[in-house]
């Protein structure tokens, strides 16, 4: 993110405090309304021609800055492994799993192996109860899909 008198471009497109767009303007104009509002012009991209420069104060462009670091995180996609003939406290094992991956903002991956058509409907209602269980931590991002040996569904975390 470049800063005030670091933009070197002749011209800017410029957008106002409160977003609204006041047209391709010098940027030595810009820079005398930035110091004149009290604020920093700031460019949001380097690739396009002329740049796409804003008016932002100070504390608006740290916070910017920062959130933007924070949404840059990738979110990381963890298998959980089950079989459709699974005991109780192996049910609430792999459930407590899940529910630390995707309090950590990580998604799972949940998937069932089977043996058989029989198991595949066993599989199928063993992933609705744990996406029951698991409704408070995440919300399944794809629908169950059952294909040959196994059964599966993503988890995201609730943001």
């Amino acid at each position: 993110m470049i800063k005030n008198e670091k933009i070197k471009a002749i011209e800017v497109h410029l957008t106002g405090i409160d977003g609204e767009d006041l047209g391709i303007v010098p940027t030595a104009e810009a820079l005398q309304m930035a110091k004149k509002l009290k604020v920093d012009l700031v460019c949001t991209s380097l690739y396009s021609s002329p740049p796409p420069c804003q008016l932002i104060s100070a504390g608006a462009a740290k916070q910017n800055k920062q959130q933007s670091k924070k949404s840059d995180k990738p979110i990381k996609i963890k298998e959980i492994r089950l079989t459709a003939n699974i005991e109780d406290h192996d049910y609430e094992t792999k459930k407590n799993q899940a529910e630390r991956i995707l309090q950590s903002h990580n998604a799972v991956l949940l998937v069932v192996k089977t043996q058989g058509s029989k198991e595949s409907a066993k599989a199928k209602t063993l992933i609705e109860e744990l996406l029951r269980d698991l409704q408070a931590s995440g919300k399944a991002k794809t629908g169950i899909q059952v294909s040959g040996k196994q059964s599966m569904v993503q988890v995201d975390p609730l943001s």
